[in-house]
């Protein structure tokens, strides 16, 4: 008799990376003080002081995006919580991020010691097929718009990190946390 454990579909940018870490980067190269705070949708630029150049803005983050995720700050809590998880639960990571960067996000799973079952790189925020194709359970998720369709659309709980840019209402099985802690005191009270 196999033992079935539940899976979770699991965001990486914002969700188990920390929200802020690729602002200190951005303000350096562009010599600004943005905070997370100012980032009011999902959109770097929405926090800046100025109007940038939105294709220069993505040609620098484009050339520099390896570098980027490689140092990404973990989430605080995700990796005890994560790891606590990976006994009971599989752990299948669906992340925006493209293919080119797949190699570079795996070593960081296993520099940070990050549990993981799955790592796919869809280069899409489109992440409902890939969802369904796995057939998660629950989903963790930063952005808005993917949280709501994901919960409308699979019928699954969606786990929605709170930051300054996903402020909008959402339906009754979009579950907002402000950290790991809740997501986790969430989960045991649901699966």
């Amino acid at each position: 008799m196999t033992n079935l454990k539940h899976r979770f579909g699991i965001d990486i940018d914002g969700t188990v990376t920390c929200p802020a870490t690729l602002i200190p980067h951005i303000n350096k190269q562009y010599n600004i003080n943005m905070t997370l705070q100012d980032v009011t949708e999902y959109d770097f630029l929405s926090g800046f002081p100025y109007p940038v150049d939105r294709a220069q803005f993505q040609a620098w983050f484009q050339e520099n995006e390896p570098r980027l995720y490689e140092v990404s700050e973990l989430a605080a809590d995700a990796h005890r919580i994560l790891s606590a998880w990976q006994k009971q639960y599989e752990l299948y990571y669906i992340s925006a991020r493209g293919e080119n960067v797949f190699d570079i996000t795996k070593k960081w799973f296993e520099n940070y010691k990050v549990p993981y079952d799955h790592i796919e790189c869809i280069g899409s925020h489109n992440k409902i097929e890939v969802a369904k194709k796995h057939r998660v359970e629950a989903f963790f998720e930063d952005k808005h718009d993917n949280a709501v369709e994901i919960a409308e659309e699979l019928k699954i709980p969606v786990i929605l990190f709170d930051t300054p840019y996903n402020q909008l209402s959402v339906p009754n099985n979009v579950i907002r946390v402000y950290n790991w802690t809740e997501a986790n005191e969430w989960i045991q009270k649901n699966f």
